[in-house]
């Protein structure tokens, strides 16, 4: 009975001694292992080289630099209407550039060398420089002019023959006073007409008889201008005009409605 006392005793004593003697804890570890290796640290990245620098640099290896080639300026843009006469094959004409004469010239100028009339392209002389208002006025008129003829005489217009089309200069020619409607490619001078039956009707041979075929044809021509033109001069206006019909598509009046018809 006593060894089974003295174990039961020894028993009961053993958590009081376990609380007593708690296992230690571990040891912190060191930032840096005790008598080890020191790892270094990162070398700083060096600066760049300043501009001027590696400027100097580059031209000892590669020599001093070649000049860029210089670009010619571009050449400004043109801005230039299109004519409708001329799409719709009303007239026979290709575009220009722009006339800058000083106060003289126009933006959208044509060359035309032909006009519709009654179905067919009946030529210009010369390939007129005129504008697209000019331009879009001529096929009404050569046509009823074409018309005319070929009811009167049988025969057609071959050729229209045109004097001055676009001229710098003043009116009739002067030194001073407004410019010409010719300074900006809205007039024309109409010198005659080849007929296909080989004759040459002008203005300066043809007008002074008023009967003859030639002076009929003439006058009529004159009258039907007023009708497709707000200025028509011919030899009864003036003696700057003995030898040809002038037209043109000026502003006449507050409106520009008006028409001078001499």
């Amino acid at each position: 009975m006593r060894i089974v006392a003295a174990v039961v005793a020894i028993l009961l004593s053993l958590p009081a001694l376990a609380q007593e003697a708690s296992p230690p804890l571990p040891r912190p570890k060191p930032l840096v292992e005790e008598n080890g290796p020191v790892v270094p640290l990162p070398r700083l990245r060096p600066a760049k080289e300043a501009p001027a620098a590696a400027a100097e640099t580059a031209k000892e290896v590669y020599g001093p630099p070649k000049p860029e080639p210089q670009k010619p300026p571009a050449p400004p843009r043109v801005y230039q209407t299109a004519c409708p006469a001329v799409l719709l094959g009303r007239v026979e004409a290709k575009a220009l550039p722009p006339i800058r004469d000083g106060q003289c010239g126009t933006q959208s100028p044509l060359s035309v060398t032909g006009v519709l009339a009654n179905g067919r392209m009946v030529p210009v002389s010369g390939g007129v420089e005129t504008d697209c208002g000019m331009a879009s006025a001529l096929p009404g008129w050569i046509e009823s002019v074409d018309s005319y003829i070929l009811s009167r005489e049988d025969t057609r217009i071959a050729e229209v023959v045109v004097g001055t089309s676009y001229m710098c200069r003043r009116v009739n020619g002067g030194s001073d006073g407004n410019l010409s409607f010719h300074a900006f490619a809205d007039a024309l001078d109409v010198v005659g007409f080849k007929l296909e039956d080989g004759r040459m009707v002008s203005v300066a041979g043809g007008w002074s008889d008023a009967l003859s075929p030639e002076g009929r044809l003439l006058r009529f021509a004159h009258g039907s201008a007023c009708a497709h033109f707000t200025t028509v001069l011919g030899p009864e206006a003036n003696a700057e005009h003995q030898d040809h019909l002038h037209v043109d598509l000026g502003c006449h009046g507050k409106t520009c409605t008006a028409r001078l018809c001499e």
